[in-house]
């Protein structure tokens, strides 16, 4: 019951997210062709059969159809059929190019407006968030020296103030493959540089791959290292713990996290190897002595383990990212401005193959996505709603037939030929849009599918 109740919640809130979204989009397109004296015979958000329509006292007819992928406003256009000569002057095509061309802009235009919007919302309201304090580490960033009670200052010299920021600078430099500088401040207050080798990632890196590789986890996410469970007829049962149990230290070694009581005992454990443990229960210290045993994981290898579970927490926020309605503002173009660079930098890394395809996502992981963030309250929902958009809006300018950069490509084309291509070229390329569209979205499910199942 409750999977069929999230997979009908990530439906509902990834229907809202589209449908509030690709109406501002086409609402840009039709208000411009108005202010332009274009006429609109209909304004449709998704695709498919109208669920419902109307038509409004300026004459245009206004529908919600059942497909909630997209939409579109259709125009009075030459193209398409004789025009009345009345209407004439209210064409599409009869319009001046610099015209049709603001038409075409409006609606990737009005997605960036309201991606600001949403930010400056967002910040307004006050986004929970972790400070950017550095728990479990492994990989790129153990190799640097980072420790666990680090907190990062900067990256590549831009300050940082919570753990979204962090996230966002890090993938921007995981881009460049280049060895990426990072001032920390230690627990004890020293302030430190460590540099992360993002040279040593692989040629094509996937968003999960950086996060992987980069091997940095939220201090406030870190299990701490309680017994939460232990395995009946483990070597842990055998030992004396009990759930709640504190683990301080392994053969002297102090452990901080979970991630350390693993770490610490694969690294000690032997055959017929007695580790020494002192372990906090209640208000007193305990000394026990425990032999791990051999365990299989699931993936079929073979590690030395206690037989003991974690006691899972739940993280608490600990900072809030929060303006004054003017100081959003800036803040927001700010947000906006780093959230499109990114964006553009994968796509653009993609293209060339320096990006794993793997990165591109479809409506399963919107859906997911949408509602995950809606859950985590208002503030992440507005934050989730601008990336989205600012996302729409960068796919809308790709210079694809069909999608608005197709549109613009034709209008630069003409400009610089100084005549409309012909419809046959017009018509081709509307087909070969279609099929690379096509083609795009199944990739973007096979992605949502994979990822799902793995």
């Amino acid at each position: 019951m409750s999977d069929f109740t999230n997979i009908l919640g990530s439906i509902w809130w990834m229907i809202v997210t589209l449908g509030v979204l690709v109406t501002f989009h086409e609402f840009g397109h039709f208000w411009v062709a108005r202010r332009c004296g274009i006429k609109v015979l209909r304004f449709s958000v998704g695709f498919g059969k109208p669920i419902k329509s109307w038509y409004g006292k300026d004459g245009t007819e206004y529908c919600v159809a059942w497909i909630p992928l997209g939409g579109y406003v259709k125009m009075l256009d030459a193209r398409e059929g004789d025009v009345e000569p009345a209407d004439r002057p209210y064409e599409f095509t009869g319009k001046p190019i610099w015209q049709r061309i603001l038409v075409v802009l409006a609606g990737p235009g009005f997605n960036l407006i309201f991606a600001v919007a949403a930010f400056w919302a967002m910040l307004v309201i006050g986004k929970p968030d972790f400070q950017p304090l550095v728990g479990d580490v492994t990989n790129l960033a153990a190799q640097a020296g980072i420790q666990n009670g680090d907190r990062v200052l900067s990256v590549n010299g831009r300050p940082i103030a919570n753990w979204t920021e962090l996230g966002l600078a890090l993938a921007n430099a995981a881009q460049t493959h280049q060895p990426t500088p990072l001032e920390l401040r230690t627990p004890k207050g020293v302030v430190e540089t460590r540099v992360l080798a993002f040279n040593k990632l692989p040629p094509h890196p996937s968003d999960q791959t950086i996060v992987d590789q980069t091997g940095m986890m939220p201090l406030q996410r870190s299990l701490p290292a309680v017994v939460g469970k232990v395995i009946p007829g483990s070597a842990a049962a055998a030992a004396g713990l009990e759930p709640g149990d504190r683990i301080l230290s392994i053969d002297g070694t102090k452990v901080n996290d979970w991630s350390q009581l693993t770490e610490t005992t694969r690294k000690f454990a032997g055959p017929e190897r007695t580790l020494a443990l002192v372990v906090e229960r209640g208000n007193r210290q305990l000394a026990i002595h425990l032999q791990p045993r051999l365990t299989a994981e699931p993936d079929g290898s073979k590690v030395w383990a206690m037989g003991i579970y974690a006691k899972v927490v739940t993280a608490k926020y600990d900072t809030v990212m929060r303006r004054g309605p003017i100081a959003a503002i800036p803040a927001a173009c700010t947000q906006m401005w780093d959230i499109t660079a990114t964006t553009v930098k994968m796509l653009g890394h993609m293209l060339t193959g320096q990006a794993s395809l793997s990165n591109l996502s479809g409506p399963i992981s919107i859906a997911q996505y949408a509602q995950t963030s809606a859950e985590m309250g208002p503030a992440w929902f507005l934050y989730f709603l601008g990336i989205i958009s600012l996302s729409l809006g960068i796919m809308n300018l790709l210079p694809i037939p069909i999608l608005d950069g197709g549109h613009l490509l034709y209008y630069v084309i003409e400009l610089v030929k100084g005549s409309p291509l012909s419809e046959r070229a017009m018509a081709a390329g509307q087909y070969m849009g279609m099929a690379l569209l096509v083609m795009l979205m199944g990739l973007a499910f096979y992605n949502d599918i994979l990822r799902i199942f793995s």
